[in-house]
């Protein structure tokens, strides 16, 4: 099933691998489709989850890295395109769509302390220009609104009238990371029907796939979640030797041989 057929039925899970070897990995646990995560990729090269501290470069060397791995559609998480000014946004748009990503997602954030989000006519003239930059490929566009991550009074309201607006720019997929209640993730999809809407869940707030299925959500992402768990458990067995000269820690690894056969069985594919 081709990426844009999957988002035009049911619900599915896309998880976020960070490096070649996880994307291997999910790829064998049947998933129909993986996402790229700037905070993994970020996090693995000892780099906070920015894009002056990544680059554009280097996130296309790591989707490219991911689309290369597996057989399966790939997401590219974009952060804001890498560029404030909407020739260089269009510019890397295009290089984005040439690694061979299946989508690429799009936020409204520039950072900042005062006003962290684009001005709603601003992001979606962006959202606009990155659509015309995809220039006809079989690209899926999702438009991100970031108010319910930066603290927007009203997140709710204003994630749906800014994802509405995205819709209308050519958007073909809508977001708004940082939802969490049942009530919010309903009242999102209602207001955004017929589009697509996917939801991050990045951390166990209780819903499970089925509840997110029956309030007509779409897709499912995790975003920087596996990799923030394998750093978890990193951080957690090494803190134990370093401080307490204990290697209980280690009682939860991977088998190595079962690792060892995943990898030997791509490379011998």
């Amino acid at each position: 099933m081709s990426f844009r057929e999957l988002h035009e039925r049911g619900c599915f899970v896309i998880p976020n691998p960070w490096d070649r070897g996880t994307a291997i990995a999910l790829a064998a646990m049947s998933f129909p489709a993986l996402a790229t995560t700037s905070a993994g990729a970020c996090f693995a090269q000892g780099l906070p989850d920015t894009p002056s501290a990544l680059g554009v470069d280097a996130a296309l060397r790591n989707i490219e890295e991911i689309v290369g791995a597996v057989d399966l559609p790939v997401n590219a998480d974009f952060q804001a395109g890498y560029a404030d000014d909407l020739d260089g946004l269009a510019a890397n748009v295009r290089r984005c769509v040439a690694t061979g990503v299946a989508g690429l997602s799009i936020e409204d954030a520039r950072g900042g302390a005062q006003d962290p989000l684009y001005p709603l006519p601003e992001a979606v003239e962006r959202i606009r220009v990155a659509h015309a930059a995809i220039d006809g490929a079989d690209v899926l566009l999702t438009a991100r609104a970031e108010c319910f991550l930066y603290g927007h009074p009203d997140p709710l309201r204003e994630a749906i009238i800014r994802l509405q607006a995205y819709a209308e720019a050519g958007a073909e997929v809508l977001y708004a990371p940082g939802v969490r209640t049942r009530e919010d993730i309903a009242a999102i999809v209602d207001a955004l029907r017929p589009w697509p809407v996917n939801v991050l869940m990045s951390s166990d707030t209780g819903l499970t796939v089925d509840d997110l299925a029956q309030l007509g959500v779409r897709r499912i992402s995790v975003g920087s979640a596996l990799t923030r768990v394998a750093w978890g458990a990193f951080l957690s067995a090494a803190r134990r030797i370093a401080h307490d000269g204990s290697f209980a820690g280690l009682s939860g690894a991977a088998d190595f041989g079962e690792l060892n056969s995943l990898f030997e069985a791509y490379r011998l594919r």
